[in-house]
């Protein structure tokens, strides 16, 4: 019961922490910083394909990191698919890099 209970603490803490204004730094979302054309798709994922594709369709370096920070998966996705069947369910963030430029979002496993 008690690590439910940190999961749903941790969730929460992701929720405000994305939510937060573009101001604060650490934070920003500005649109000439994304990569263009970005598509995660499924999300949430429940069959252990995550599918990643751009407007240049490049090699892209993708870092998978839990909610604490944790660097746990790093690797060069060659084509659009990604399998994150051996993640356990829950909430992870998904750092994407493409031609130099950086781009996170939210992950969620079923």
């Amino acid at each position: 019961m008690k690590k439910n209970y940190i999961f749903l603490l941790l969730f929460v803490l992701l929720f405000l922490v994305s939510n937060q204004s573009h101001g604060q730094s650490g934070f920003q979302n500005n649109d000439s910083n994304n990569i263009e054309g970005l598509t995660i798709y499924p999300n949430p994922v429940s069959h252990g394909k995550l599918y990643i594709t751009t407007k240049q369709n490049l090699n892209k370096e993708v870092e998978i990191f839990n909610v604490l920070g944790k660097s746990i998966y790093k690797t060069t996705l060659f084509s659009k698919e990604l399998n994150v069947s051996k993640l356990h369910s829950g909430v992870y963030l998904l750092k994407i890099t493409e031609n130099n430029i950086s781009t996170t979002r939210k992950l969620v496993i079923k």
